[in-house]
């Protein structure tokens, strides 16, 4: 199970950059801009990827052996499954416009 946990963790760190990422969409406070783009390609492009990956798993794991995920701290598992719920609605909300 530590595949998991560092997968957890990695979603957890894009998590955070795609939050700044969604910061840096309405806002410019960041001026270099090699650095404003890793964070977004790390906040869009990895944390749209692994995320679900790893909430997929959580269910997967939670539905067949419930024990496996004990290796997982619940706060991790419940701040990816949070992103994971504000991802999906500021994509709703980007293909309205």
């Amino acid at each position: 199970m530590r595949w998991l946990l560092f997968l957890s963790k990695l979603a957890l760190i894009c998590n955070l950059a795609f939050l700044v990422s969604f910061v840096l969409r309405f806002t410019n406070w960041l001026d270099n801009h090699d650095i404003k783009a890793y964070i977004i390609i790390i906040g869009w492009v990895l944390g749209i990827i692994f995320n679900p990956l790893v909430v997929v798993c959580y269910l997967l794991f939670f539905l067949l052996k419930r024990r496996n995920l004990d290796a997982i701290p619940a706060w991790l598992m419940v701040m990816n499954v949070f992103f994971l719920f504000l991802q999906l609605v500021f994509l709703l909300l980007m293909n309205v416009e």
